[in-house]
């Protein structure tokens, strides 16, 4: 993929997890963004982060002890996970809910 498309896809996908994450009580999950990275914290301070990988054209989620890495999948138009193929938007909601301990809308 050019570095157009990979960009313009990472941003996309970071727009869409900080919106989610901007309708929740900023007691609970605050999200941040910044240039090509998205932080949920937590009210205990714990922090979970996503952020565009440009050097492998990936996408890296972190949270707490785990992290996890995304491609592109333009046949399914998602960010699949590079080992188990599990989707983006899909753990960052588990995760996030995990966290919580209450259900969370999807992204």
């Amino acid at each position: 993929m050019d570095r157009q498309t990979y960009l313009s896809l990472a941003d996309a996908v970071l727009e869409r997890v900080a919106r989610w994450g901007d309708q929740f009580d900023p007691d609970e999950i605050e999200a941040t963004g910044t240039d090509g990275v998205v932080t949920l914290e937590f009210g205990d301070r714990v922090r979970f982060v996503l952020n565009r990988q440009t050097a492998t054209n990936q996408m890296w989620f972190a949270a707490g002890a785990r992290a996890w890495h995304y491609d592109w999948n333009a046949a399914r138009g998602v960010w699949l996970d590079d080992k188990d193929g599990h989707e983006l938007l899909a753990r960052v909601v588990e995760v996030v809910a995990h966290k919580v301990g209450h259900a969370l809308p999807a992204i």
